[in-house]
């Protein structure tokens, strides 16, 4: 690996945006730490297809972020494989639905350590690699940080504290570390038990001026702008949206 090859880990990469994300770095000449919580089969065949093309250049480190262990243990390990750390894409997330008359201590544990609490203790870890490298962080956050989504309070409220830690980093951290954010709209329906139906889908981008859902590419351009275009660019949250944030 040449000396001056960039690292990014990217959490929550093993499939959607932040695979997208893991995959244009790639493109772009970075060697990439592809994180997965229980997606294993698909991290590894993302990492084997990154190191077909270029060797050495992707691997994949499995960690729950609702654990502290598994957090150190993830900044650790990323750092420890090339010896430096340049980026750090706070990626994974928890999405589900909690009325509050019935949210239980259980959901706001789950929504608020991945969501959270996870990004603040591993920059905590990967702090010392990502100011050796005069490295950069980005958190995606959602336009719900802002404006809340019916039924989700807990998650609403864990985008909105990424939000804070965002613009409170950016300032302790600089001028050494830069600091963004980026919030998705309507890019990729969400699945499993979060899964939305038609008519609701077409409410959505009725609301947005686009009259589009996005891409998960308009998402990871931004998120590669932010790391490797934007010197003077910290402590912004960028939307995402088509626009949708004007109409909510």
């Amino acid at each position: 690996m040449p000396e001056n090859t960039p690292i990014a880990l990217v959490t929550g990469s093993a499939q959607r945006l932040g695979a997208h994300t893991a995959q244009l770095l790639h493109e772009r000449g970075w060697n990439v730490v592809i994180h997965f919580r229980s997606r294993r089969e698909k991290a590894q065949d993302l990492s084997e297809a990154m190191n077909q093309q270029r060797p050495n250049s992707a691997v994949a480190l499995q960690a729950d972020l609702s654990k502290m262990a598994d957090i150190n243990y993830l900044g650790t390990k990323a750092i420890e494989h090339w010896g430096r750390l340049d980026a750090l894409v706070n990626n994974a997330s928890v999405f589900y639905p909690n009325p509050t008359p019935e949210a239980t201590e259980d959901d706001w544990d789950s929504i608020m350590h991945t969501n959270l609490k996870a990004p603040f203790f591993l920059l905590q870890t990967c702090l010392p690699a990502l100011r050796a490298s005069s490295g950069s962080v980005v958190n995606l956050i959602d336009i719900y940080s802002e404006k809340p989504l019916p039924e989700h309070p807990l998650y609403c409220a864990s985008k909105a504290g990424l939000a804070a830690l965002t613009r409170s980093w950016a300032k302790d951290l600089a001028p050494t570390v830069r600091v963004n954010g980026v919030s998705p709209g309507a890019i990729l329906w969400p699945e499993g038990d979060a899964a939305v139906d038609a008519s609701y889908q077409l409410k959505i981008l009725a609301q947005t001026p686009l009259n589009r859902t996005g891409t998960p590419d308009d998402i990871a351009r931004t998120i590669v702008f932010l790391l490797t275009e934007a010197p003077f660019i910290t402590g912004q949250v960028i939307s995402v949206d088509g626009g949708r944030s004007l109409n909510m």
